[in-house]
């Protein structure tokens, strides 16, 4: 009997830890997604993996060391190549509704540089050319929105966003649009985000547009998977001691 109760408050004690581990994650995720790319081009079928596989950009309403943007209608972009191959986000395009008034400030080599920008990108606002590579390959058609949209600096892919490093972009907000409202347009479609990447092994460049955010396994089916596990866990332990 003593070995039942110990297996049962032990179950407990576990549950309870698992419990508040998937309460953290869940807060710790609240204020970041993050969205991968696909090829719209596929101009050389390698050149397409490399920007689907490692490629992304982070959406946030921090910086990159976690302190909160000056203000909640504010958002940060933050583009990111994981490498290893490689590859350079040259042009960034936005194709928004009525969602963002404009570009705030860019986080880079010399732009607001101890914020997190990365000593060797380098962008500028405004990009050449003015619209996204090969958009109408999007569907519907990526029409950038006048205004938001932003390159590196010559020389154009040594100055991208290449493998290890990465780019910040903060756009403000129209009057009454929050974070929320970000991830709810690029949910749907409302807001829609294109790159335009140079600097392969092999030359060539290939256009991308962000696909749906990876969503994170929601904080109640963790708490309810992790319930049927400890109530799995407790009945084998009646039937070993039986």
């Amino acid at each position: 009997m003593v070995e039942v109760r110990t297996i049962r408050r032990n179950l407990s004690i576990a549950g309870f830890a698992l419990t508040m581990l998937a309460v953290l994650a869940a807060d710790s995720q609240a204020d970041m997604q993050t969205y991968g790319f696909y090829s719209i081009t596929n101009t050389i079928a390698g050149h397409a993996a490399i920007g689907e596989a490692q490629l992304f950009v982070d959406v946030s309403n921090t910086y990159r060391n976690g302190d909160p943007l000056p203000s909640s209608d504010q958002v940060l972009f933050g583009f990111r190549n994981t490498g290893p191959l490689a590859s350079s986000i040259c042009d960034i395009y936005f194709d928004d509704g009525a969602l963002m008034s404009g570009i705030s400030m860019l986080i880079d080599a010399d732009d607001n540089h101890l914020l997190g920008g990365d000593d060797a990108v380098d962008f500028s606002r405004g990009a050449s050319p003015g619209e996204l590579p090969s958009a109408n390959n999007a569907v519907p058609t990526f029409q950038t929105t006048a205004g938001f949209l932003a390159d590196s600096d010559a020389p154009v892919y040594r100055k991208g966003v290449g493998a290890g490093e990465w780019l910040g972009i903060v756009f403000n907000l129209q009057t009454g649009k929050t974070y929320t409202s970000v991830i709810e347009d690029l949910a749907d479609g409302d807001l829609r985000i294109g790159i335009h990447v140079q600097g392969f092994d092999t030359g060539g460049s290939e256009s991308f547009v962000n696909n749906p955010p990876r969503v994170p396994l929601p904080a109640a089916m963790l708490l309810g998977s992790m319930g049927l596990s400890v109530a799995g866990w407790r009945l084998r332990g009646r039937k070993e001691l039986a």
